[in-house]
């Protein structure tokens, strides 16, 4: 049986909040990747991924959402936030990958 304080995706992913996660953890990343002596091309064009999010039309038919992002480019967020310092963020980040990726 699950413990309900520490879900178990290997069982159900019921308590765990992928998405609202996944929402967060973006808008931690744009406080750094929004700052312009912070960003370079490979996080301007995944910017450019972020603003296809929910829009399968501009994405050839593939509807992209956070969490995708998220998991398909987990070392490259991991050592953005390691670079700044930001704890926060690392912890959520840390918490996506174990619960969802």
């Amino acid at each position: 049986m699950q413990k309900q304080d520490k879900p178990d995706r290997y069982v159900s992913f019921a308590g765990i909040e992928g998405d609202k996660n996944s929402q967060e953890l973006v808008a931690l990343l744009r406080r750094h990747i929004d700052a312009p002596e912070k960003t370079n091309p490979f996080w301007e064009n995944f910017k450019e991924k972020l603003a296809r999010v929910g829009q399968p039309g501009t994405n050839g038919g593939r509807c992209l959402d956070e969490l995708f992002l998220v998991h398909s480019y987990i070392n490259n967020i991991r050592e953005l936030f390691e670079e700044y310092g930001d704890e926060a963020a690392l912890e959520l980040l840390e918490r996506i990958e174990r619960e969802s990726c």
